[in-house]
């Protein structure tokens, strides 16, 4: 979903760190396990969207703006067309379990298919968590042909466009706490948010980071003093919904300063553990495929819970798995006998198999590659 590789083509530790870190607070978030927000001091939804958007402006590369096409065919390309397919994956599978009791997902039509991916992304429920996809390739647009008509009024300076960005997101949580932004408004409310998260990767790229020069001791006190400070001031209360625009009680600035300080808490996290970073270790797995954990970690959750229930069901028939509330709900986490660590399950599930669905399709694609190319082969052979 998100590339972290430079201008050489070369991947960025840090960066391809951060996005393992952001995936996996992501599926935290969804199993309700709160055990990596620091007892609370930086909660999951006052910045772990936003650090995706952050990661993607970081590697918005000005020379998009000389091939305008072509940057939206590769956004098509690897955003676009891979939702779409999954869209319509997920929209036949809530349609096959409907056949067997259970009441998840609306029906499929021209509507769920195409037009509620922009308006919520929730239409099928399995793949709900893949909502920001659109969203990002909106945002990327927007931002490519803003840069360019900036560009044309000589006015292109990144402090400007982060200001204007800013502005244009305090409005967004501005009219929500107005109660401005419902239905269809939703849509433009969470893009607005999403654009200074975007921006400030860039203005971090351009200006900052190599004045990023604090130790780390001196920077840590610094991030948690201040987010400290803010959650006293706010009571706590800095958690908000980017995708519905909603759930903003202190002021249209709040949200951005508790973003920028989860995700400049995390960056430096991510620094620090750049030297362990090997490719091809589990680490660089996960921050190399965030888009199929994005897409599959709820089918994860679904699938643990299937084994959950047949276990229920046979080996311990006094667990209290509770079957109704599954057959309705994707949000449905059994913790056996209650039990807080039952989360590690749901976590490990909601990126493993994810992964593994990668995987799996890696080696399908590679069969065909070479299955291609074998024919490619006899046909040339037989023609000589």
């Amino acid at each position: 979903m998100i590339n972290t590789t430079t201008n050489n083509n070369s991947i960025n530790p840090t960066f391809r760190i951060l996005s393992a870190i952001a995936i996996i607070l992501v599926v935290a978030g969804h199993c309700d396990f709160g055990i990596f927000d620091l007892g609370g001091l930086f909660p999951y939804y006052a910045f772990h969207v936003a650090v995706f958007a952050f990661i993607s402006g970081y590697f918005y590369r000005e020379e998009a703006e000389q091939q305008p096409w072509d940057y939206l065919k590769k956004k098509v390309k690897h955003l676009l067309l891979p939702y779409f397919l999954w869209n319509l994956f997920y929209g036949l599978f809530a349609a096959g379990l409907r056949f067997v009791g259970f009441q998840i997902g609306a029906a499929i039509s021209i509507k769920t298919l195409f037009l509620e991916p922009f308006l919520g992304g929730h239409q099928f429920g399995f793949n709900f968590a893949s909502w920001f996809v659109p969203m990002l390739f909106v945002v990327e647009v927007a931002n490519l042909f803003m840069r360019k008509i900036l560009g044309c009024l000589h006015l292109k300076k990144e402090w400007l466009i982060f200001t204007l960005s800013l502005l244009i997101g305090a409005a967004a949580v501005w009219l929500s706490i107005e109660g401005r932004v419902w239905g269809y408004y939703r849509t433009a409310g969470c893009l607005m948010l999403l654009y200074p998260a975007y921006q400030s990767g860039q203005l971090y790229k351009i200006y900052l980071e190599k004045r990023d020069t604090l130790s780390h001791g001196l920077y840590f006190f610094l991030v948690c003093g201040l987010e400290f400070f803010l959650l006293l001031i706010c009571k706590g209360r800095v958690a908000y919904s980017t995708v519905w625009c909603s759930g903003f009680v202190n002021g249209p600035l709040v949200p951005f300063l508790t973003a920028f300080l989860g995700i400049a808490f995390w960056l430096r996290v991510a620094r620090l553990a750049a030297p362990l970073w090997r490719e091809g270790n589990l680490l660089d797995r996960i921050g190399a495929n965030t888009f199929s954990v994005m897409m599959h970690h709820v089918l994860g959750f679904f699938l643990l819970n299937a084994l959950l229930y047949l276990l229920s069901q046979s080996l311990l028939p006094d667990t209290a798995f509770d079957t109704e509330t599954w057959l309705i709900s994707y949000e449905y986490r059994y913790l056996p006998a209650g039990m807080e660590m039952g989360k590690w399950l749901y976590l490990f599930a909601g990126i493993l198999i994810p992964l593994g669905i990668k995987r799996i399709l890696e080696k399908i694609l590679d069969f065909i590659h070479l299955k291609r190319y074998s024919e490619k082969v006899v046909v040339q052979n037989k023609d000589k």
